[in-house]
């Protein structure tokens, strides 16, 4: 059976036994969720091909290995989603993940996945828009390969200007926060 035909299945079986008021009720609720706002539209704006300048720390006593590489931003899903497309160097060794980034808006909340070559893994973020610090803060987990077990994971990215933007990594281990990456983002 065919995804579509699945949801349309499913939603039907929902439907079933409902008053025609909460049918249009359930149907306005489904047209917001789906349906691109300006969120999305903000979100667009970085579409497009953005260099990047990479620092990773192992340790926070040590200084970080650097290395670059290059990003590029499309919206996908009639605008409903950004993928993201990422190639480089990392450990002296050819690097590309693959992320996704969107807009909930039922849960008004962004929601984050991503994926690359360096693990088997999909880390899943969550998180808020600040306009004041035209940031986004993401929290989710990721696996830790030495002990197969799930750590904290933080994201801050910031806008600093249409040209320029920086993301911030940070992992808990032992109950401590520690920067364990950067990436400085300039637009092609």
């Amino acid at each position: 059976m065919k995804k579509v035909s699945i949801i349309a299945v499913l939603l039907m079986l929902i439907a079933v036994g409902r008053a025609p008021a909460q049918d249009d009720a359930m149907m306005k609720a489904w047209e917001a969720y789906m349906t691109p706002g300006d969120v999305h539209k903000m979100m667009a704006k970085d579409d497009g091909t953005w260099n990047a300048e990479v620092s990773m720390w192992m340790s926070p006593d040590a200084p970080p290995a650097k290395s670059t590489g290059s990003c590029t931003n499309t919206m996908i899903m009639g605008g409903r989603y950004q993928q993201s497309a990422f190639k480089g160097t990392m450990m002296g060794k050819p690097f590309e993940g693959m992320g996704l980034m969107g807009y909930d808006n039922a849960k008004k909340t962004f929601v984050s996945s991503w994926v690359d070559n360096m693990g088997t893994g999909i880390m899943n973020m969550e998180g808020t828009w600040d306009e004041a610090t035209k940031s986004i803060t993401l929290k989710g987990k990721t696996a830790d390969p030495m002990t197969g077990k799930d750590l904290d994971v933080r994201e801050v990215y910031k806008v600093i200007d249409d040209k320029n933007h920086l993301m911030e990594m940070y992992m808990t281990t032992d109950g401590k926060e520690m920067k364990t990456m950067e990436i400085k983002f300039t637009r092609k």
